[in-house]
Protein backbone atom coordinates (compact mmCIF):
# COMPACT_ATOMS: atom_id res chain seq x y z
CA UNK A 1 0.00 0.00 0.00
CA UNK A 2 1.65 3.24 -0.97
CA UNK A 3 0.61 6.51 0.89
CA UNK A 4 2.66 8.67 -1.15
CA UNK A 5 3.85 9.00 -4.45
CA UNK A 6 6.62 6.79 -6.03
CA UNK A 7 9.37 8.18 -7.91
CA UNK A 8 7.43 6.65 -11.20
CA UNK A 9 5.18 9.60 -10.16
CA UNK A 10 2.00 10.44 -8.82
CA UNK A 11 -0.11 7.71 -7.29
CA UNK A 12 -3.56 6.47 -9.06
CA UNK A 13 -6.39 6.46 -6.85
CA UNK A 14 -9.95 4.71 -7.32
CA UNK A 15 -12.28 6.46 -5.21
CA UNK A 16 -15.30 4.28 -4.72
CA UNK A 17 -18.68 6.57 -4.33
CA UNK A 18 -21.90 4.92 -2.87
CA UNK A 19 -24.74 6.97 -4.92
CA UNK A 20 -28.23 7.01 -4.56
CA UNK A 21 -30.62 9.62 -5.73
CA UNK A 22 -33.71 8.87 -3.07
CA UNK A 23 -35.71 11.10 -5.72
CA UNK A 24 -35.73 8.95 -8.56
CA UNK A 25 -37.84 6.40 -8.54
CA UNK A 26 -35.60 3.87 -10.73
CA UNK A 27 -32.54 4.84 -8.82
CA UNK A 28 -30.83 1.89 -6.31
CA UNK A 29 -28.01 2.65 -4.27
CA UNK A 30 -25.01 0.82 -6.20
CA UNK A 31 -20.68 2.00 -6.42
CA UNK A 32 -19.19 4.01 -9.01
CA UNK A 33 -15.26 3.63 -9.09
CA UNK A 34 -13.57 6.71 -10.28
CA UNK A 35 -9.55 6.81 -11.48
CA UNK A 36 -7.35 9.93 -10.87
CA UNK A 37 -4.35 11.34 -10.79
CA UNK A 38 -3.61 12.32 -6.78
CA UNK A 39 -1.72 15.64 -6.90
CA UNK A 40 0.74 17.53 -4.59
CA UNK A 41 -1.38 18.63 -1.47
CA UNK A 42 -5.31 16.93 -2.61
CA UNK A 43 -7.98 16.33 -0.73
CA UNK A 44 -11.12 14.49 -0.34
CA UNK A 45 -12.67 17.71 -1.00
CA UNK A 46 -10.26 18.78 -4.06
CA UNK A 47 -10.50 15.55 -5.88
CA UNK A 48 -14.34 15.41 -5.92
CA UNK A 49 -14.43 18.17 -7.37
CA UNK A 50 -12.11 17.01 -10.14
CA UNK A 51 -14.55 14.04 -10.55
CA UNK A 52 -17.81 16.04 -11.05
CA UNK A 53 -16.02 18.37 -13.21
CA UNK A 54 -14.40 15.87 -15.45
CA UNK A 55 -16.04 12.61 -15.12
CA UNK A 56 -19.51 12.58 -13.33
CA UNK A 57 -21.49 16.16 -13.35
CA UNK A 58 -23.96 14.34 -11.62
CA UNK A 59 -22.04 13.74 -8.77
CA UNK A 60 -23.99 15.16 -5.53
CA UNK A 61 -22.07 16.24 -2.58
CA UNK A 62 -21.98 19.48 -0.49
CA UNK A 63 -19.04 22.70 0.68
CA UNK A 64 -19.17 25.59 1.06
CA UNK A 65 -15.99 27.09 3.37
CA UNK A 66 -13.14 24.30 2.25
CA UNK A 67 -11.32 25.43 5.63
CA UNK A 68 -13.38 22.95 8.27
CA UNK A 69 -15.85 25.33 9.65
CA UNK A 70 -18.98 25.11 7.80
CA UNK A 71 -19.13 21.52 8.44
CA UNK A 72 -21.08 20.63 4.90
CA UNK A 73 -18.54 18.31 3.93
CA UNK A 74 -19.00 15.49 6.24
CA UNK A 75 -19.33 11.86 4.82
CA UNK A 76 -17.91 8.66 5.67
CA UNK A 77 -14.18 7.92 4.54
CA UNK A 78 -13.28 4.58 4.25
CA UNK A 79 -16.12 3.69 6.76
CA UNK A 80 -15.32 6.56 9.40
CA UNK A 81 -16.95 10.02 9.69
CA UNK A 82 -14.99 12.70 8.59
CA UNK A 83 -14.60 15.91 6.38
CA UNK A 84 -13.88 15.98 2.99
CA UNK A 85 -11.73 19.86 2.60
CA UNK A 86 -9.73 18.30 5.72
CA UNK A 87 -8.71 14.69 4.79
CA UNK A 88 -5.79 15.14 3.25
CA UNK A 89 -5.60 11.92 0.08
CA UNK A 90 -2.02 11.56 0.92
CA UNK A 91 -2.91 10.29 4.50
CA UNK A 92 -5.30 7.44 2.18
CA UNK A 93 -4.75 4.21 0.72
CA UNK A 94 -4.95 3.67 -3.22
CA UNK A 95 -7.76 2.68 -2.62
CA UNK A 96 -10.75 5.38 -1.10
CA UNK A 97 -14.59 4.47 -0.33
CA UNK A 98 -17.05 7.32 0.18
CA UNK A 99 -20.48 7.36 1.73
CA UNK A 100 -23.10 9.69 3.02
CA UNK A 101 -23.10 9.90 6.95
CA UNK A 102 -25.83 7.80 8.55
CA UNK A 103 -28.36 9.05 10.55
CA UNK A 104 -29.39 11.92 8.37
CA UNK A 105 -32.13 11.87 5.62
CA UNK A 106 -30.02 11.70 1.75
CA UNK A 107 -30.53 14.35 -0.39
CA UNK A 108 -28.69 12.31 -2.93
CA UNK A 109 -25.04 10.57 -2.74
CA UNK A 110 -22.58 12.30 -0.30
CA UNK A 111 -24.92 14.99 0.65
CA UNK A 112 -27.43 14.10 3.25
CA UNK A 113 -29.95 17.09 5.63
CA UNK A 114 -27.91 17.28 8.60
CA UNK A 115 -29.42 20.71 8.66
CA UNK A 116 -32.79 19.76 9.38
CA UNK A 117 -31.63 16.88 12.39
CA UNK A 118 -29.47 19.92 13.86
CA UNK A 119 -32.61 22.53 13.47
CA UNK A 120 -35.16 19.73 14.92
CA UNK A 121 -32.22 19.41 18.26
CA UNK A 122 -32.29 22.64 18.62
CA UNK A 123 -35.73 23.55 18.47
CA UNK A 124 -36.38 20.50 21.26
CA UNK A 125 -33.83 21.84 23.51
CA UNK A 126 -34.55 25.65 23.10
CA UNK A 127 -30.98 26.28 22.53
CA UNK A 128 -31.05 30.08 22.50
CA UNK A 129 -30.52 32.24 25.86
CA UNK A 130 -33.93 32.05 28.06
CA UNK A 131 -34.58 35.47 30.23
CA UNK A 132 -37.71 36.30 31.76
CA UNK A 133 -39.48 39.69 31.27
CA UNK A 134 -36.68 40.17 28.55
CA UNK A 135 -38.06 43.91 26.61
CA UNK A 136 -36.96 44.41 22.97
CA UNK A 137 -35.28 47.57 24.51
CA UNK A 138 -32.71 45.86 27.31
CA UNK A 139 -30.01 44.82 25.61
CA UNK A 140 -28.31 45.58 28.14
CA UNK A 141 -28.84 42.19 29.90
CA UNK A 142 -27.80 39.91 27.09
CA UNK A 143 -24.44 41.98 26.52
CA UNK A 144 -23.37 41.74 30.37
CA UNK A 145 -19.88 41.34 30.88
CA UNK A 146 -18.38 38.05 32.02
CA UNK A 147 -14.84 36.83 33.30
CA UNK A 148 -12.43 35.51 30.35
CA UNK A 149 -12.55 32.55 32.01
CA UNK A 150 -16.28 31.73 31.66
CA UNK A 151 -15.91 33.32 27.84
CA UNK A 152 -13.61 30.78 27.49
CA UNK A 153 -15.25 27.96 28.48
CA UNK A 154 -17.95 28.76 26.23
CA UNK A 155 -16.31 29.50 23.63
CA UNK A 156 -14.85 26.33 23.64
CA UNK A 157 -17.68 24.42 23.56
CA UNK A 158 -19.44 26.93 20.40
CA UNK A 159 -16.78 25.82 18.00
CA UNK A 160 -19.20 22.38 17.20
CA UNK A 161 -19.84 23.32 13.31
CA UNK A 162 -22.67 20.75 13.29
CA UNK A 163 -21.06 18.27 10.64
CA UNK A 164 -22.80 15.19 12.19
CA UNK A 165 -19.59 13.43 12.04
CA UNK A 166 -20.29 12.99 16.26
CA UNK A 167 -23.52 11.61 15.25
CA UNK A 168 -22.91 9.35 12.78
CA UNK A 169 -20.13 7.49 14.83
CA UNK A 170 -22.50 7.11 17.53
CA UNK A 171 -23.93 3.99 18.31
CA UNK A 172 -26.76 4.94 20.49
CA UNK A 173 -27.79 7.37 17.44
CA UNK A 174 -28.14 4.20 15.46
CA UNK A 175 -30.19 2.34 17.61
CA UNK A 176 -32.35 5.31 19.37
CA UNK A 177 -34.01 7.81 16.39
CA UNK A 178 -35.08 10.09 19.57
CA UNK A 179 -31.41 10.16 20.85
CA UNK A 180 -30.24 14.07 20.86
CA UNK A 181 -26.64 13.09 20.43
CA UNK A 182 -23.38 14.58 21.70
CA UNK A 183 -24.28 17.78 19.46
CA UNK A 184 -27.47 18.49 21.36
CA UNK A 185 -26.05 17.70 24.71
CA UNK A 186 -23.13 20.01 23.96
CA UNK A 187 -25.24 22.87 23.58
CA UNK A 188 -27.10 22.33 27.10
CA UNK A 189 -23.32 22.23 28.54
CA UNK A 190 -22.79 25.43 26.52
CA UNK A 191 -26.66 27.20 27.67
CA UNK A 192 -25.91 25.73 31.32
CA UNK A 193 -22.42 27.73 31.62
CA UNK A 194 -23.54 30.58 30.38
CA UNK A 195 -24.72 33.63 32.94
CA UNK A 196 -27.35 34.91 30.71
CA UNK A 197 -29.27 32.31 30.29
CA UNK A 198 -31.71 32.14 33.60
CA UNK A 199 -32.72 28.49 33.16
CA UNK A 200 -31.95 26.82 36.38
CA UNK A 201 -30.27 23.52 36.39
CA UNK A 202 -33.43 21.29 36.83
CA UNK A 203 -34.62 22.53 34.13
CA UNK A 204 -32.11 21.45 31.97
CA UNK A 205 -32.00 18.50 33.78
CA UNK A 206 -35.47 17.88 32.66
CA UNK A 207 -34.40 18.42 28.96
CA UNK A 208 -31.83 16.04 28.61
CA UNK A 209 -32.43 13.30 32.13
CA UNK A 210 -33.56 10.42 30.30
CA UNK A 211 -32.65 8.11 27.97
CA UNK A 212 -32.88 10.39 25.05
CA UNK A 213 -30.53 12.14 26.47
CA UNK A 214 -27.25 11.60 28.63
CA UNK A 215 -28.64 8.51 30.19
CA UNK A 216 -28.80 6.98 26.78
CA UNK A 217 -25.01 7.27 26.53
CA UNK A 218 -23.38 4.17 25.83
CA UNK A 219 -20.26 5.94 26.36
CA UNK A 220 -18.16 4.16 23.12
CA UNK A 221 -15.86 7.30 22.84
CA UNK A 222 -16.95 7.66 18.83
CA UNK A 223 -18.10 11.09 18.66
CA UNK A 224 -14.98 12.55 20.69
CA UNK A 225 -12.60 10.08 18.63
CA UNK A 226 -14.10 11.68 15.33
CA UNK A 227 -14.83 15.21 16.31
CA UNK A 228 -12.90 17.50 13.52
CA UNK A 229 -12.54 20.06 16.20
CA UNK A 230 -11.80 18.08 18.76
CA UNK A 231 -14.43 18.99 21.36
CA UNK A 232 -14.25 16.99 24.54
CA UNK A 233 -18.15 15.34 24.18
CA UNK A 234 -17.91 12.60 26.09
CA UNK A 235 -16.28 14.61 29.33
CA UNK A 236 -19.06 17.15 28.71
CA UNK A 237 -21.81 13.75 28.51
CA UNK A 238 -20.26 12.02 32.04
CA UNK A 239 -20.00 15.63 33.56
CA UNK A 240 -23.89 16.17 32.80
CA UNK A 241 -24.47 12.87 33.74
CA UNK A 242 -22.70 12.93 37.27
CA UNK A 243 -24.34 16.37 38.25
CA UNK A 244 -28.08 14.61 37.89
CA UNK A 245 -26.97 11.67 39.96
CA UNK A 246 -25.35 13.47 42.65
CA UNK A 247 -28.89 15.91 42.28
CA UNK A 248 -31.30 13.27 42.64
CA UNK A 249 -29.40 11.99 45.74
Amino acid sequence: MNLIATEEGPRTLQISVLRHNPQDTESTPHWQTFELEEAQSMTLFIALNEIRQTMEPSLQFDFVCRAGICGSCGMLVNGRPGLACRTLTRNLPDKITLAPLPGFELIGDLSVNTGKWMRGMSEHLETWIHQHNLEQTDIDRLEERMEPELAEKIYELERCIECGCCIAACGTARMREDFIGAAGLNQIARFRLDPRDERTDADFYTLVGDESGVFGCMTLLGCEDYCPKDLPLAAQIAFLRGRMVAASL
